[in-house]
């Protein structure tokens, strides 16, 4: 009988040992998993889910690193905004914003890099052969355009003007001056209903009122307005 309870004594030992030595795994487990959702949200803008500035800018780098003259840079710009904030209401507006990230994303896919450049503008950086190039960005449009449906049921019209802007056409690989370009070639094809193709020559347009200003003579694809 005293050697059934000197085994069991030393079974309750190393069960003890085994469990002591488990919650400083257990604290760091807990702690990792807090440091990660900290991160996630650090990164992530919260209306939206889409990347943040510097986190997108960090990814769109490496993609354009990785897939060169495939690569495209396209910025979405909400068209009509305030009037929507105007006539349905902020959480509209926060609704119309959050539909046209999701669309973006779904857009874009998993590898890409989709972030929120502030208020209504918001840029995707993916890989894209220039083959499909035009047929793509006439999808991208007709998903910007498609109604918001509202939680109360009300719909909302919207649209987005886009510019693209790639590596081979604009002469660079440098993710500032494709911005830049398609930042510039989006002002073109401003309210037309259709996404704007960046040129070489749009990378040395003027800033008007702190955005580029866009010139004239650039390709456009899309449905009409």
């Amino acid at each position: 009988m005293d050697s059934v309870l000197r085994v069991q004594a030393r079974i309750g030992q190393r069960a003890l040992l085994l469990t002591t030595a488990a919650l400083p795994l257990t604290g760091w487990a807990v702690h990792a998993v807090a440091l990660y959702k900290q991160l996630a949200v650090t990164r992530k803008d919260p209306l939206t889910g889409l990347l943040r500035r510097d986190f997108y800018t960090a990814r769109a780098r490496r993609l354009l690193a990785r897939h060169g003259d495939d690569t495209a840079v396209v910025i979405v710009d909400q068209d009509h905004f305030k009037a929507v904030n105007d006539d349905f209401g902020h959480p509209a507006g926060e609704a119309v914003l959050a539909a046209t990230a999701a669309r973006l994303t779904a857009w874009a896919g998993p590898r890409a890099s989709v972030g929120r450049l502030g208020g209504h503008e918001f840029a995707a950086v993916l890989k894209l052969p220039a083959a499909r190039l035009e047929q793509r960005l006439a999808q991208l449009v007709r998903m910007l355009q498609t109604p918001v449906v509202l939680e109360d049921g009300r719909t909302v019209d919207v649209a987005a003007s886009v510019g693209a802007a790639t590596p081979h056409a604009v002469g660079s690989r440098d993710l500032t001056v494709l911005q830049r370009a398609a930042d510039a070639a989006l002002y073109d094809g401003k309210h037309t209903g259709r996404a704007a193709v960046a040129s070489p020559a749009h990378t040395t347009v003027p800033s008007v009122n702190g955005r580029r200003a866009g010139r004239p003579g650039t390709a456009v694809w899309g449905r009409a307005a």
